[in-house]
């Protein structure tokens, strides 16, 4: 490998689970470095199933949230510094696992910051007051609790939850809120602040003893691991265009998506990077507020979601659906140092002609070709389509066979499609999804000239 950052290069659900999944195979460890449970990753897995003499194979379909994919490989997983954690969540996932027969070999930062219920109260009410202005975020506590951690002293990190001072922390913290918190209706006086404490107190000290045992040096294992020349897999969450620096502000998430974020989330230098993969669909979709220039409106939109099954893995939340923007991909190659891409859901496509790929955006009368930095600007921008042919309508099972057939078994228009895509980008993509499972992925040769 051997260290690999796989990012996702559009607004988020770009299939990432399913390809860290798939490289995980040739991973020593994989890594998560940002973000909470408002992440969803989907992966598929095919297991052999006995009863009594006879050998079946079953299909079970993992939702993680805070989990990084390569838990069901086996392999050895962290949740990053970066990250927040409910612990709710992760005891579940944990729980989930294990009655899978999946052992996790899980180490947890006890820098991480923690997910309290106030956070997801804020969250919440912080969106219902926000009308017309609304981000559009899950209600997960995942901004509310990235804003704690930039204030300091309101913080709780995984190492306060398993002290043995957990209790003064947490009464330190909830008075610094009481306003906060009889602001949004989680208390009707001050009085009340002891009660939820010990009601707080009694939950989350249940959740530490379950995950003390994970808890470490996430910076430390790592870097350990890149020394020893083993093979580490970093997983980002959201995606590029959902970055709080990079994003389209302020419709993002909370935390750093982009490449660099790996470095900051789990404690890595910049150096120790040897290939970057963006993950991109073949065409685009966004859950949430925020400008979507390539957006379709209508029944192919519906089409696409249905035969995509475009909607959130955390929320349910239906996904406005668009084509591929090769503007937008651009700018996620430069901002992350793409070194190659995934291209999925390529399947999806099959049966609609023609195609429209974006290659450049009109403003104010003008042309252009790089992501403006203004979301005003984003906003006022149409589309410039290139129009290319559709392949054939293809059934799941064919997809399954094409797979195991390579590349040149593809359609011609889609192989067509893929090859657009790489020279707009002028990168190389590697690997092509057709289906959800981990057998339906093809691996796709780099030319000579690439």
């Amino acid at each position: 490998m051997p260290s690999v950052v796989v990012v996702g290069a559009q607004f988020g659900d770009e299939g990432k689970g399913k390809i860290v999944d798939f490289l995980a195979g040739k991973a020593d460890l994989v890594v998560r470095f940002n973000g909470g449970n408002n992440a969803g990753h989907t992966v598929v897995v095919k297991k052999e199933k006995h009863a009594s003499t006879l050998k079946t194979l079953v299909t079970e379909k993992f939702k993680f949230h805070l989990i990084p994919s390569g838990a069901v490989r086996g392999k050895k997983i962290v949740c990053g510094a970066g990250m927040v954690i409910d612990p709710a969540v992760l005891v579940k996932e944990i729980e989930s696992l294990e009655k899978s027969g999946y052992k996790p070999d899980l180490l947890i930062s006890f820098k991480a910051h923690v997910i309290m219920p106030y956070h997801r109260v804020f969250d919440v009410g912080k969106e219902k007051t926000s009308g017309e202005k609304r981000i559009g975020t899950t209600g997960k506590g995942i901004g509310p609790t990235y804003s704690d951690k930039m204030r300091r002293h309101e913080a709780i990190r995984v190492c306060d939850l398993i002290s043995s001072n957990f209790k003064d922390k947490l009464d330190f913290t909830l008075k610094m809120k009481v306003d906060e918190l009889i602001e949004y209706g989680v208390l009707s006086s001050r009085e009340q602040i002891e009660n939820y404490r010990d009601q707080i107190y009694g939950k989350y000290s249940c959740y530490a003893e379950k995950i003390k045992e994970f808890v470490g040096d996430d910076s430390l294992i790592v870097n350990e691991a890149l020394d020893k020349g083993l093979n580490v897999l970093f997983e980002g969450a959201q995606g590029t265009l959902l970055d709080v620096d990079h994003g389209t502000y302020p419709y993002v998430t909370s935390s750093n998506a982009v490449a660099g974020g790996c470095c900051t989330g789990v404690g890595i230098g910049p150096t120790r990077i040897n290939r970057v993969v963006g993950v991109a669909k073949a065409y685009t979709t966004r859950v949430g507020e925020g400008p979507f220039p390539t957006e379709i409106k209508g029944e192919l939109a519906d089409l696409i979601r249905e035969k995509g099954g475009e909607y959130g893995t955390t929320t349910g939340r239906p996904r406005r659906c668009g084509w591929l923007d090769m503007v937008m991909l651009r700018y996620s190659k430069r901002v992350n140092g793409l070194t190659e891409l995934a291209l999925t859901k390529i399947d999806v496509l099959s049966g609609i002609n023609p195609l429209k790929i974006c290659v450049a955006y009109e403003l104010r009368d003008e042309e252009i070709t790089e992501f403006p930095a203004s979301n005003e600007d984003l906003e006022k921008c149409e589309p410039i389509y290139v129009q290319v042919p559709g392949w054939r309508e293809i059934e799941r099972e064919e997809w399954s066979e094409i797979a195991l057939a390579g590349f040149d078994s593809l359609p011609r228009e889609a192989r067509e499609y893929i090859k657009f895509i790489e020279g707009k980008l002028d990168l190389p993509i590697t690997i092509v999804s057709v289906g959800p499972e981990r057998s339906e992925t093809i691996i796709k040769p780099i030319t000579p000239n690439q």
